[in-house]
């Protein structure tokens, strides 16, 4: 496997760093593949830890079996995903990465050693939604695969709604809810860190006696702890208070904090957007589509998997795919052979 290095121009003299990794033997020119990320930020590795390099890894693995892979840098990240342009980021709308994937797909068909007529996307989250719309919006280019891991499958604002107060309350129902009674121990809470990740880490949105948002600032103290004990009732009190940090979430114009959440500039940008259900009718039936799908995913729940399988099936698009995973995400796609690269899944 070759790498090489690239400068992509996202226009407005807006630059991005991207790697291109190819076949060290053989004749091209080769099919080849764009990995596009998902929401929040990313480097071109998609690093989520020192030994969890998704893109580097599919990269390495799809270039060794005769794939050319092109991977980026999201516009104002750099590497181990660290935002190096506040302002270029805190301006970040839905279309900028939309925008973004388009060029990159055009350079890496414009590239030496890419067959510009064999090209598969692949999409992670939000990028699952991004490359459906790349391919339902450009009839005139035709996509070899688009393939959707865990991809944004709802109405965004359904599913804002799910990650801000719909699972930390399933959570709480389910897990914290020792006494079966609608209600959790704020000092179980504290000590649950799993639910602290939900709400707010060290700065958590449970605070004994009072419930805050994550930077701390009560919200209601009426609302947060009517009845002044330990116990939180989790749909009279809990749940409102989740719902009044989701609507703080869309208010102002700038990203103070990177750790505070999305950029309300971003929220507001995808919250009418439609679903990826509603464009799946656009896609080329001539576009092969694989879904990829743990079956714990609290940001792309496996039921909307079933039923973006389902849409496929109704539009009569040929052969649709669903692998729900239980395995680790780095280990999901082989390929038939050589000469005949299409899709599949071990």
């Amino acid at each position: 496997m070759k790498n090489r290095n690239l400068t992509l121009d996202l226009d407005n003299g807006i630059f991005t760093n991207a790697q291109l990794s190819y076949p060290a033997i053989g004749k091209g020119p080769n099919p080849a593949v764009l990995l596009v990320p998902g929401g929040g930020p990313a480097d071109m590795n998609y690093t989520a830890g020192e030994n969890a390099k998704l893109f580097w890894q599919i990269g390495q693995f799809l270039s060794e079996r005769g794939f050319v892979v092109l991977k980026y840098d999201k516009r104002g990240i750099g590497e181990n995903n660290t935002i190096i342009n506040n302002n270029l980021w805190g301006k970040l709308t839905y279309n900028d990465p939309k925008q973004d994937a388009k060029k990159a797909v055009n350079v890496l068909m414009q590239q030496p050693e890419v067959n510009s007529t064999k090209i598969s996307l692949i999409g992670h989250s939000e990028g699952g939604e991004i490359v459906t719309r790349l391919a339902a919006d450009n009839p005139t280019t035709k996509f070899d695969n688009i393939i959707l891991m865990a991809p944004r499958i709802e109405n965004p604002r359904d599913q804002i709604y799910y990650g801000f107060v719909g699972f930390p309350v399933e959570y709480a129902k389910i897990v914290l809810d020792k006494n079966h009674n609608g209600s959790f121990s704020l000092q179980e809470a504290l000590q649950d860190q799993i639910f602290q990740s939900m709400v707010g880490g060290n700065t958590s949105l449970i605070l004994s006696p009072t419930i805050t948002d994550n930077t701390s600032t009560e919200l209601s103290k009426s609302v947060s702890n009517i009845s002044k004990d330990r116990y939180v009732n989790i749909l009279t009190e809990f749940k409102p208070v989740l719902e009044k940090r989701m609507e703080k979430s869309f208010e102002g114009t700038k990203y103070e904090n990177p750790m505070a959440g999305p950029c309300p500039i971003y929220l507001g940008s995808i919250v009418n957007l439609s679903s990826t259900l509603s464009i799946l009718d656009n896609v080329s039936s001539s576009t092969d589509i694989l879904i990829l799908h743990g079956q714990n995913d609290p940001g792309s729940r496996v039921q909307l998997a079933f039923l973006l399988e389902q849409k496929l099936s109704e539009l009569n698009h040929p052969d649709p795919h669903s692998d729900n995973l239980s395995r680790p995400r780095t280990s999901f796609l082989s390929f038939k052979s050589m000469d005949n690269r299409k899709w599949t899944h071990t």
